[in-house]
């Protein structure tokens, strides 16, 4: 730990940042700001970030480039899921289409965190969006995965609180999910079509009759399969071990809301980190809503994979 360090990057001051990604062949870091429905690119060369406001959107939860198609993402947003052309410069970023939408009947929800696994398919859970009664405590939400072919979304999971962080670990060959208010982190076996078995609970993160507890939020791996897991309102991010179920090393940060994790960089060796400014009990100080880079920690991320479209 001794060379770690810990930067902020140049940019805004998010109140939800989220989802950060990094796009190799741009050398790119994107990510969004939940609330503001805003997609910000960090371009590493020029180290600096632009950002730019999603036209008729309310939502933005995560942002993923298509394959094979330049400028062009998915985005979450609300009940929708996206297509969106942005020429990662501009100030603002157009809707080409739905690609699918939940419907009235989850009218009250919205999309929180979405990831691609190594067949370009994507995996996205929902939750009872901000303006909606207890949408911390209500186990209403869905994790899904979406059918392209079809243009639907499948569910896998009910009765979520917040869908939340999701990655494959190239060491166990399987994935883990973190439903935050479930206070675990659960492993999945995938079969062929991309659909779910086996659940187990990996790891507890809250004691039954602990007062304290850790709120695990977004999640992503290294290649030799470690998890990396966002600790929102603990001022860190923890280091586990998949087999052996054990936490090997806490990253702490200055700033409490911890939102998401991601490797980037030239050589992947960077854990960038998006963190929240929203005032929940109290209020959030700079440098809350930064992203940060992470280096010196010895470890390498895989390529973050794109969707697949037809």
């Amino acid at each position: 730990m001794a060379n770690v360090q810990v930067d902020v990057l140049p940019g805004p001051f998010l109140q939800l940042g989220e989802a950060p990604h990094w796009d190799g062949e741009s050398q790119s870091l994107y990510y969004v700001c939940i609330l503001s429905s805003t997609l910000h690119r960090y371009d590493w060369m020029e180290n600096k970030t632009y950002s730019a406001k999603i036209e008729g959107s309310t939502y933005a939860s995560f942002v993923i480039p298509v394959k094979g198609r330049k400028g062009e993402f998915v985005v979450g947003s609300g009940t929708r899921l996206l297509l969106v052309s942005w020429d990662g410069c501009s100030e603002t970023a157009s809707i080409v289409k739905v690609l699918t939408d939940l419907g009235e009947e989850e009218a009250d929800h919205r999309f929180n965190d979405g990831k691609v696994d190594g067949q370009g398919r994507l995996y996205a859970g929902t939750m009872l969006a901000e303006d909606s009664r207890n949408h911390f405590e209500m186990d209403d939400g869905k994790l899904y995965r979406f059918d392209a072919g079809r243009g639907q979304m499948v569910p896998l999971k009910s009765k979520v609180h917040i869908s939340n962080g999701l990655t494959w670990s190239a060491r166990t060959g399987k994935f883990y999910y973190i439903d935050s208010f479930a206070f675990d982190i659960k492993e999945y076996t995938v079969d062929a079509e991309g659909n779910l078995g086996g659940e187990t609970v990996l790891i507890k993160l809250k004691d039954d009759e602990a007062a304290t507890e850790f709120i695990a939020d977004g999640m992503t791996s290294d290649a030799d399969g470690n998890l990396y897991v966002a600790v929102f309102a603990g001022s860190k991010i923890i280091k586990i071990n998949p087999e052996s179920a054990k936490v090997v090393q806490e990253i702490p940060l200055p700033v409490a809301q911890v939102t998401s994790v991601a490797f980037g960089g030239p050589n992947l060796d960077v854990l960038f980190v998006t963190t929240a400014a929203k005032e929940l009990s109290v209020p959030q100080e700079p440098p809350a809503g930064a992203v940060f880079k992470i280096t010196g920690l010895e470890s390498r991320g895989a390529p973050m994979n794109e969707i697949a479209l037809p």
